[in-house]
């Protein structure tokens, strides 16, 4: 009878780590949008996009940014593997001078924060 118990629990354990195996992955095909030079006011909106190449459905729990500037945008539907997706980031271009900004995505991913950072410099039109 013990036998029998050890095995059931060993098979069940096995069974158990298999499972936990099946994992999403995140992989970005950039961490970091340069915006390069932009005038003050122009469009603000930049993408980041990613691919599931776990084989779990990715869930996005979690997109912040640095500060109030910055307002990214998660995908609301879990991303099945293989498949795309992206996150949306809109910077307040009315504010001129560098643009140093990170935004941090939480996922069920097998690395479960991820830090994105955009770059740039929003320059002045006519000296305004």
């Amino acid at each position: 009878m013990k036998k029998i118990v050890l095995v059931l629990f060993v098979g069940l354990l096995g069974f158990t780590m298999t499972a936990q195996d099946a994992a999403a992955k995140i992989e970005f095909k950039t961490e970091t949008v340069d915006y390069g030079e932009i005038a003050k006011g122009a469009d603000g909106v930049r993408v980041f996009e990613f691919t599931n190449t776990g084989d779990a459905p990715l869930i996005i729990s979690k997109v912040s940014s640095s500060c109030g500037c910055t307002i990214p945008k998660k995908p609301e539907a879990p991303i099945l593997p293989g498949k795309t997706g992206e996150i949306q980031v809109k910077y307040d271009t009315n504010r001129v001078g560098p643009i140093r900004k990170a935004i941090t995505v939480i996922s069920n991913a097998d690395t479960p924060t991820k830090v994105l950072k955009i770059k740039g410099e929003i320059k002045a039109i006519d000296g305004k």
